[in-house]
């Protein structure tokens, strides 16, 4: 069963085409081709030639009449109705080292590519190094993917381009950068606590000099979220005061976490960071702190 559409393809090749980037790279379209496909066994629509290796060098080096574009819509390869295995190996060729060096332009497609690959829940991650530049493969996008989406429609309840930023920070350096995670994640939380500090009229503002768990608890009290808010006769009051209690205790843990392990201070030469197993963890606990602070939120404001 084929997952990415054909619309979700030709944004795709719309993308590189409004950016003006070539499939190719650095490469000729016959070398970079090549590398993917046998152009011998697969047919010439110029009679001059045997093979497609033949019209392609004819057309797009030696005459150089096609398009940049032509391969989207050539049917010997079909990218746009291809399995959906060989459209992502196609995908991540076009930013393999070999192909394409420059980083900024390696960051921009990547962007774009992953912006209409999440919409069918597929990315394309680093995997490993040649000479210190990243290989690229396509992986499933699985439950952190939702979390990363609460998060951000946190963000636009609360209008905060900011927590748009550190979402989108977190989200890029899981994988590659643990300790970037890590530091965003505590960020994150104290964005969420001035944003939704800031909407509250009656709330204690948020002070320059305040640290994240002073400003959780200034949160936590301005939309009612402290234990001594649950009266003694509710069902279950001393299981929610405990809940809640564990809620002001996310912050000071991320805290800690992030001086430990997090960015934002130097290390010694025989630190030892942390794996992206526990950067999730750490962006999991802020994501259900932010997700929560703002529906609650959300619940008191309608």
């Amino acid at each position: 069963m084929i997952e990415i559409s054909r619309d979700i393809r030709n944004n795709i090749f719309d993308a590189l085409r409004i950016e003006s980037i070539s499939f190719s790279g650095s490469l000729g379209d016959v070398d970079f081709l090549s590398r993917l496909f046998d152009l011998k066994s697969l047919p010439s629509y110029d009679n001059r030639f045997g093979s497609a290796d033949g019209d392609i060098w004819q057309h797009r080096e030696n005459n150089f009449d096609w398009e940049d574009d032509w391969i989207f819509g050539d049917t010997r390869f079909n990218l746009l109705g291809c399995s959906d295995t060989e459209f992502l190996k196609f995908l991540c060729e076009t930013i393999h080292p070999v192909v394409r060096s420059e980083q900024e332009t390696v960051d921009t497609v990547v962007s774009h590519y992953n912006e209409q690959l999440a919409l069918v829940g597929w990315e394309l991650v680093p995997s490993q190094k040649i000479a210190g530049r990243a290989i690229f493969v396509p992986r499933k996008l699985g439950e952190f993917h939702s979390q990363i989406n609460r998060a951000s429609s946190a963000a636009d309840i609360l209008s905060s381009n900011w927590m748009q930023a550190e979402i989108k920070r977190i989200n890029s350096a899981i994988e590659n950068d643990p300790a970037l995670a890590i530091g965003t994640a505590k960020d994150l939380i104290e964005s969420c606590c001035k944003a939704i500090l800031s909407q509250i009229v009656d709330s204690e503002p948020a002070s320059k000099n305040d640290d994240l768990p002073t400003l959780s608890k200034k949160m936590c009290k301005a939309l009612g979220l402290v234990p001594e808010g649950i009266p003694s006769e509710a069902k279950g009051a001393e299981i929610i005061k405990r809940t809640l209690s564990n809620l002001a205790s996310i912050t000071k843990g991320i805290t800690e976490l992030r001086g430990l392990y997090g960015s934002g201070h130097g290390r010694d030469g025989k630190h030892i960071g942390l794996e992206p197993r526990h950067a999730r963890l750490a962006a999991a606990c802020a994501i259900a702190f932010v997700d929560f602070a703002t529906e609650t939120y959300l619940k008191r404001k309608n």
